[in-house]
C-alpha cells in the first residue's frame, strides 16, 4: 500500500521526485515551481501559470497545444495556484495514457515529458515579454475569480475571517491576490519575473507510473534542461504559533439570506508536529463528519445551523468553524460550539465517536492511495512542512490517538477571531 519515492536532482537543480508503481495505467507527472505567500507577489505568482498555460514556443496558442495533447491520446494538461501554508506554489499537471498498453515502448513518456517542459521553460516570448493579449485575457478572468468569490457567501465569509485573523501575517494574502495589484503587471514585467523565478526558487517534478528509474532519469534530464541557478533559494517556513491579547469581533453586512459565522482558533498545532494526528482526530470528532458533535448537535439536535463544519489549515496550525444560523441564533449557537469544545477537554468523548471518527480519516487516507494526484500532492505537503509521513504511518498514528491525547491538543487551542456575514438591516 505504501508509495515508495525516491529524489534525485537534475543538473541544472531541479529535484525530482519518482513513484514507480504499476497500480496505474497512466503517467502522471506534477510540476511545481514554490515561492513564498506574499501580499506583493500573489497576484504575479496567479497570473504566471495562467499565462504559461496559453501557449508556448512549441506551441504558441490553445488550440496548437490543446491539438497535441488529443494526439497523445488524450493527455490532459492543467495549471493551478495552490496556497499551502506561507507557501505559494505554481503547480502544472499532466496525464497521459501509458504508452506500454499501446505499444507505443516509451515514446508517450518522452513526448509528455516535452510538452511539459516546453509549457514551463520555453515560453512564448515577443520582443523579451510574454503575448499582450495573453496577459490581458488571463489578467481580467483572474479578476473576475475573485470578483466571483463574493457570489460564495459562505466561502467569502471563510475567506474574510482568515484575513481579518491573519492581517499581520502572510498567511493573510488571498491566494488569488487583490484586484488592484493586476493592474501593475504588465506583460514585460510578467516576463522579468518568470525569468527570476524559475532560476532561483525550489523547483520539483514528480513522475508517478509504471517506469524504469533510469528511463524517467534521462528524458527528464532532456525535456526540463532549462538554465537555472542550481542553489536555489531557501524559503522560510510557516509561522504557526502566535500570542493572543484578545479575542477579535468583526461583523459585515451584505445582501445575504443567512448569518455566516465563523470562528477562528489558533492550535499552535501543524502538519510537522507529533501532536498533528491527535489534533486530526480532534477535529473529525468535532466536526470533519456526518456523526461528529458539531453537526448532531447544533444542526439535528437544536435545527440552529443549514451547515457547520470544522477544518484544519494543517500547515498554519489553525482550525475553522463555520455555521450558517439566523443572526437572532448566534449567541445560542455559540453556546452549543462552546459546550462541544469543553466536552472535547474534559475527554467526554464516546468510544462510538471515536472509533467512527478514526474510520472516516483512515478510509479517506486509504482512498488517496487510489489517486496520483492525491500520492502528489501528499508528498507536496510533506516537502512544504519539512515532515514526510507516509500513509501506513498516518494510519499507525491514527489509530493509536486516545482520549488523553485528544485533550492534550485541546488545552493548546485558543479562540482568536469571531467573523459574522449578516444580513443588510431592511434587506436592502
Amino acid at each position: 500500500m505504501q508509495a515508495i519515492y525516491t529524489e534525485h536532482y537534475l543538473p541544472n537543480g531541479i529535484r525530482l521526485l519518482f513513484i514507480p508503481t504499476d497500480k496505474f495505467k497512466t503517467i502522471s507527472m506534477g510540476f511545481f515551481l514554490h515561492q513564498e505567500l506574499r501580499r506583493d507577489l500573489a497576484a504575479l505568482n496567479s497570473l504566471l501559470p495562467a499565462v504559461l498555460e496559453q501557449g508556448c514556443r512549441l506551441y504558441p496558442d490553445k488550440l496548437t497545444l490543446q491539438r497535441k495533447l488529443d494526439n497523445l491520446y488524450g493527455a490532459d494538461l492543467g495549471s493551478d495556484i495552490i496556497k499551502s501554508g506561507e507557501r505559494h506554489v505554481q503547480a502544472f499537471m499532466f496525464e497521459s495514457a501509458h504508452g506500454k498498453y499501446l505499444g507505443e515502448n516509451g515514446q508517450l513518456l518522452k513526448e509528455g515529458m516535452s510538452v511539459l517542459g516546453s509549457v514551463v521553460g520555453d515560453p512564448l516570448i515577443l520582443d523579451h515579454r510574454f503575448k499582450e493579449d495573453y496577459v490581458k485575457q488571463e489578467k481580467l478572468q483572474l479578476i473576475k475569480d475573485i470578483k466571483a468569490l463574493l457570489n460564495d457567501k459562505a466561502a467569502y465569509a471563510y475567506e474574510r475571517c482568515i484575513s481579518l485573523m491573519c492581517t499581520e501575517e502572510r498567511f493573510g494574502t488571498y491566494k488569488l491576490g487583490w484586484m488592484e495589484d493586476y493592474d501593475r503587471i504588465d506583460a514585460e514585467g510578467l516576463y522579468r519575473y518568470y525569468r527570476d523565478v524559475f532560476y532561483n526558487n525550489p523547483l520539483d517534478l514528480y513522475v508517478i507510473g509504471d517506469l524504469e528509474e533510469t528511463q524517467v532519469l534521462e528524458t527528464a534530464g532532456s525535456a526540463f534542461n532549462f538554465s537555472r541557478n542550481s542553489a536555489s533559494k531557501t524559503l522560510s517556513f510557516t509561522e504557526v504559533s502566535r500570542t493572543i491579547e484578545q479575542v477579535r469581533y468583526h461583523e459585515e453586512e451584505m445582501s445575504v439570506n443567512q448569518t455566516k459565522m465563523v470562528l477562528g482558533f489558533r492550535t499552535h498545532t501543524a502538519y510537522q508536529d507529533d501532536q498533528y494526528c491527535p489534533l486530526l482526530v480532534y477535529s473529525g470528532i468535532l466536526g470533519a463528519f456526518p456523526h461528529s458533535k458539531l453537526f448532531m448537535k447544533v444542526r439535528e439536535d437544536a435545527g440552529l445551523a443549514y451547515y457547520v463544519f470544522s477544518r484544519l489549515e494543517k500547515h498554519k496550525g489553525l482550525m475553522i468553524i463555520a455555521a450558517g444560523i439566523d443572526y437572532a441564533d448566534q449567541q445560542k449557537a455559540r453556546e452549543i460550539i462552546d459546550c462541544q469544545m469543553e466536552d472535547m477537554a474534559a475527554g467526554r468523548i464516546s468510544d462510538t465517536e471515536l472509533d467512527n471518527t478514526k474510520h472516516g480519516l483512515i478510509n479517506k487516507i486509504l482512498s488517496q492511495q487510489d489517486s496520483p494526484g492525491q500520492l502528489i500532492n501528499s508528498h507536496l505537503d510533506g516537502s512544504i512542512s519539512g515532515r514526510t509521513y507516509s500513509a501506513d504511518e498516518l494510519i499507525e498514528r491514527i489509530e493509536a490517538v486516545n482520549l488523553k491525547d485528544i485533550q492534550a491538543v485541546a488545552e493548546k487551542i485558543e479562540l482568536d477571531t469571531v467573523y459574522l456575514l449578516k444580513p443588510r438591516e431592511g434587506g436592502k
